[in-house]
């Protein structure tokens, strides 16, 4: 326990705790700026949807053009998303007027001067909309599978319809030119391909 007549610290120890200097880098010099935060907002489709090819193209298009906001990725489907929630499913008016989403609208200023401009926007973000529901959907199914300790039986029959279709797809592509052939008039493929 303190004594009531013991002095405080000195000034310059409390700001000490309170605002700690970051280490001086190797030149001697501190980072005035901190790091900015990576942007992380993912879904967890187990790839499932094309979601993750999509993103990873347009990222790399926004970031080798650097058009970040003009280029749409992974960032403006954030955004969206947080626009349904707050206005609601197909609000997309709503959303594209609120201020606060106004980083949605950035892909589409080149387009500003099309006629048909506003009606290209809106089943764009419906189209992108449904991809992310879908997304969403399978990321949690996957979810509950996981839950519910589900794993898939190799030995069940639709495992086996699985294997089954994947072999008629292979005969299928392996026989495609033949029937290219045969609709030529070549009589020998013509047969090959009815046996």
């Amino acid at each position: 326990d303190p004594s009531p007549n013991a002095s405080p610290p000195p000034a310059e120890e409390v700001k000490a705790e309170k605002e700690p200097r970051p280490d001086p880098r190797p030149n001697g010099r501190r980072d005035d700026k901190a790091e900015k935060p990576r942007f992380m907002f993912n879904i967890a489709d187990g790839g499932f949807t094309e979601l993750h090819t999509l993103w990873q193209n347009e990222e790399r298009a926004a970031i080798s053009s650097g058009k970040l906001n003009e280029i749409w990725h992974r960032r403006h489907d954030y955004w969206l998303l947080a626009g349904i929630v707050l206005h609601g499913y197909a609000r997309w008016t709503d959303i594209q007027n609120d201020g606060a989403f106004g980083v949605i609208n950035e892909p589409f200023k080149g387009e500003a001067s099309k006629g048909n401009f506003l009606e290209m926007k809106n089943k764009f973000l419906a189209r992108r909309f449904k991809l992310l529901e879908q997304a969403l959907v399978i990321e949690e199914q996957l979810r509950r599978a996981a839950y519910l300790n589900m794993t898939q039986d190799p030995s069940h029959p639709a495992m086996a319809l699985n294997t089954r279709f994947a072999e008629v797809e292979c005969l299928a592509e392996s026989h495609q030119h033949l029937s290219k052939e045969s609709l030529a008039g070549n009589k020998p493929a013509n047969a090959v391909l009815h046996k």
